[in-house]
């Protein structure tokens, strides 16, 4: 299908996980009942970011993948006959921990899992504390609507985790995201990040020819110390902002894509053509020292 549907859901979060869950819920039958066929959540959508904080008590959120979960949303993906891509905090085995998402077909199928690859571990922001980096490698999903890849948060700002998506023949970018402002900054600051955040993403769009839909979460958190902000957007293969969320409510939009204009981005600006595979050697290294001696 050239033309697809495409569901956002952006809503505020609270201590309840169940009450969590049974929100999302609601939410997806609304972006369904307005037509979209692909439906994603934000990150971490059954529970406030928990990640602000080192607390062992966290760990008790977290459940397998698939697991009860991915069951319930299967079953209403397979009644709504929608795709349903959930951001989910998965129990691997005792101890060891994912940022995982997985996704459901429009059949209730489950067509597998992405582990978030990038981690950050900066203040308020210590996921490496919870998250094993992912180690299955970036995936695609041919859900009966187009295919999709998709990426967590912090992997927004890697251009190589979109490139090697796109190539595996992504047609739609999606990101589950959790990302805020902290409560003391000022305005320009705020301004500043977000703009770089959304530039990054639609950056991805354009080098791959490819759509990018990412999906945040809204509202004041962490005791008052961060802003999640919101502003939940779809750009075309060329960067041109198709939707774009408000940073303070609640919001279900439905944005049709036209996957058929890949080629036609692919073909006017042909930068997967004119790549340089045989120069990219160098990019496997951390950081290249001109005199590693000195």
């Amino acid at each position: 299908m050239a033309k697809v549907k495409v569901g956002l859901i952006q809503m505020a979060c609270t201590a309840n996980k169940q009450e969590n869950l049974q929100k999302a819920l609601m939410k997806i039958r609304e972006a369904a009942h307005k037509g979209a066929q692909i439906i994603c959540l934000q990150e971490l959508f059954e529970s406030l970011y928990f990640c602000d904080e080192e607390d062992y008590a966290h760990f008790q959120l977290a459940e397998t993948v698939p697991g009860p979960s991915t069951e319930i949303l299967a079953k209403l993906a397979g009644e709504l006959k929608v795709v349903i891509i959930a951001s989910l905090f998965e129990k691997r085995a005792q101890g060891l921990y994912h940022n995982t998402t997985a996704v459901l077909d429009a059949d209730g199928a489950y067509l597998g899992k992405y582990r978030k690859m990038h981690i950050p571990d900066d203040p308020a922001y210590y996921e490496k504390f919870y998250f094993t980096p992912g180690d299955i490698g970036y995936k695609i999903f041919e859900t009966k609507f187009a295919k999709v890849g998709v990426l967590i948060c912090w992997d927004q700002w890697y251009p190589e985790a979109a490139r090697i998506t796109s190539l595996k023949g992504a047609e739609i970018l999606f990101y589950p995201t959790a990302i805020g402002w902290a409560s003391s900054q000022d305005e320009s600051t705020n301004t500043e990040q977000y703009e770089a955040w959304q530039t990054i993403q639609r950056s991805h769009a354009i080098a791959n020819g490819v759509h990018v839909v990412s999906v945040n979460r809204v509202g004041i958190e962490q005791k008052g110390a961060m802003i999640f902000w919101g502003g939940s957007f779809v750009s075309n293969p060329f960067g041109t902002i198709l939707y774009k969320a408000s940073h303070e409510k609640e919001e279900v939009a439905v944005t049709e894509l036209d996957t058929g204009k890949t080629d036609l981005y692919r073909t006017h600006w042909p930068f997967l053509r004119d790549r340089r595979i045989d120069s990219y050697q160098p990019i496997l290294n951390r950081f290249i020292d001109e005199d590693p001696g000195q």
